[in-house]
């Protein structure tokens, strides 16, 4: 229950902070009446409605991941963000390969098919989205190509 309202409060705060952020808005005389104001007014009174229910009616307590399982998903968000960065000056098929190989890992914890869902994963993501979707991928980096 305390985390309900917890996060109902921070609910509540942020979507009071974008109402402060709309009404700083300046708007023309002639602009739409549910315009770049008004919106955003709406929206953060639906938040603070929600906020509001959580605080006031919140769930049974859930039972939180142990300490390790939190662990894990910081350790995949932070490869991920890796991942992000290293994607242009690498190219798609050696940071793809190596992301899902280590997240294929935490999965199922067999290295030799953690290691080949890895580079399936890479080649066969790769010609879907160069291919199939049209993306303008680089399977290498430049200086490898040139």
């Amino acid at each position: 229950m305390k985390s309900d309202r917890v996060f109902g409060l921070v609910a509540v705060l942020v979507a009071l902070a974008y109402i402060a952020s709309a009404l700083q808005i300046q708007t023309s005389f002639l602009s739409d009446p549910v315009g770049s104001k008004t919106f955003p007014i709406l929206i953060a009174s639906a938040a603070i409605i929600c906020g509001v229910v959580m605080i006031f009616k919140p769930d049974v307590e859930p039972d939180w991941p142990e300490l390790n399982v939190l662990a894990s998903l910081v350790f995949s968000v932070i490869i991920l963000v890796g991942y992000a960065y290293a994607l242009k000056p690498i190219g798609f098929l050696v940071p793809t390969a190596i992301v899902a190989s280590i997240l294929s890992y935490q999965i199922s914890p067999k290295p030799k098919f953690a290691v080949l869902a890895g580079c399936g994963l890479s080649v066969g993501l790769f010609i879907v989205f160069k291919y199939a979707l049209g993306l303008s991928l680089v399977a290498f980096p430049k200086a490898l190509m040139g």
